[in-house]
């Protein structure tokens, strides 16, 4: 596996870290694929019992790397989703048997872990690095954080599995706030809305000791549980994933999308054409 994300093991407990503090982990190719198959792997982990998710350096996860955005603003066609789904950590690349492209798996695989999943969750989690917090079962954030349902801004929609998860921690209306206006938001404030589980200002401490005692329960009880509580929240995912995909492939490289990220880089208002 790539050393994109770092996973050690100690009692029980997976200590799962992204690892490209420089860019803040921000989500590239080698990155999705990477986060994919820490998850897969730990499927088969013989006596896990918990996971954490962290990010090294200074923010969990700052969404999806800039060059990406980059190629959008240049109209080249190049941008990650629209490359062919057999290009090596293509976030739109699906495989048999999946309801979820790479993109929405690097969320998903957290929910398909029989154990439970917590997120320490620091500095930035905005856009992608958002949806893959909240793929975690428990949310650990530091007040500070900045959060953000970032996609609108770029003239994208959340196609990571985070239209799916936000309609069930908050009201629809709080959800459809957040998602429209883009804005960026504290640790505090997610706490407030029910994004957040609990806030810490050592997240990572905080979830590798709420990690420490769920490894200490019965672990029977505690995956039947897990499993309890996800069949009353997953009905319908599949449906709803596709949907995003099929939202998301009708807006990337569209006049609007390439208008929202040149504006976005030249630093100015952005000019919409109206559509029906």
């Amino acid at each position: 596996m790539s050393d994109r994300v770092l996973i050690s093991l100690s009692d029980g407990v997976a200590d799962v870290r992204f690892n490209r503090a420089d860019k803040r982990n921000a989500l590239d190719n080698a990155m999705f694929q990477a986060i994919a198959e820490a998850g897969e792997q730990l499927k088969s982990e013989p006596g896990l019992r918990a996971v954490v998710l962290s990010g090294d350096g200074p923010s969990f996860c700052a969404g999806l790397d800039f060059s990406s955005f980059q190629a959008m603003a240049g109209g080249d066609g190049d941008a990650p989703a629209e490359r062919p789904a057999r290009a090596e950590g293509n976030p739109g690349e699906m495989k048999d048997g999946r309801i979820t492209h790479l993109g929405q798996q690097v969320c998903w695989v957290w929910q398909e872990l029989p154990v439970p999943v917590i997120a320490a969750v620091h500095g930035h989690a905005l856009g992608g690095g958002l949806q893959i917090a909240l793929g975690a079962d428990i949310r650990i954030v530091h007040p500070d954080t900045k959060l953000s349902v970032r996609e609108v801004h770029w003239g994208l929609v959340p196609d990571m599995t985070g239209t799916f998860i936000l309609s069930q921690l908050v009201r629809p209306d709080v959800a459809k706030e957040l998602t429209f206006t883009a804005r960026v938001f504290s640790g505090t404030e997610a706490y407030e809305l029910g994004l957040a589980t609990r806030l810490s200002d050592n997240p990572y401490d905080d979830a590798m000791a709420l990690a420490v005692d769920i490894a200490g329960r019965s672990p029977g009880a505690v995956r039947g549980s897990k499993a309890l509580f996800n069949r009353l929240t997953t009905p319908g995912a599949a449906e709803q994933f596709a949907a995003e995909r099929a939202v998301i492939g009708a807006q990337i490289g569209s006049a609007n999308q390439i208008e929202a990220v040149k504006a976005g880089f030249e630093n100015r208002p952005p000019v919409y054409a109206d559509v029906d």
